[in-house]
């Protein structure tokens, strides 16, 4: 399925530089920043620096640099933040069933404290 990026998402701003953000690491293809709305004490976005709405759209169409640098940038902030020894949850949305907000690809780096449960009961 092909997807369509819209280049008006708030991660496109960031990336042109119209909206500050703080960044924790940034790679060629990569961007990681703290997330506005922390979720837990420690709370990073990696994005890719292309235009890739969601998961299975950069694995299908991303080149293999993107896709190595964009693994290797999520790896990095594991360890710049130091979550690798207590534990840490990773996290991309999909979609509108996957509550995905902003059509763009990002993983959600979550640690800190315990997270519990992936999904709440049905």
């Amino acid at each position: 399925m092909p997807y369509s990026y819209d280049d008006q998402n708030i991660f496109a701003k960031i990336l042109r530089g119209e909206i500050p953000n703080d960044t924790v690491l940034e790679t060629g293809h990569s961007l990681a920043f703290r997330d506005i709305r922390p979720q837990a004490p420690t709370h990073v976005l990696v994005i890719p620096k292309g235009a890739y709405v969601c998961y299975d759209d950069f694995a299908q169409n991303a080149s293999d640099a993107e896709i190595l640098d964009y693994t290797r940038a999520i790896g990095e902030v594991c360890r710049l933040m130091k979550v690798e020894e207590n534990g840490f949850r990773l996290i991309a949305n999909a979609g509108t069933a996957g509550v995905q907000e902003v059509p763009h690809l990002h993983v959600h780096i979550l640690a800190g404290r315990p997270l519990g449960r992936m999904l709440a009961p049905a």
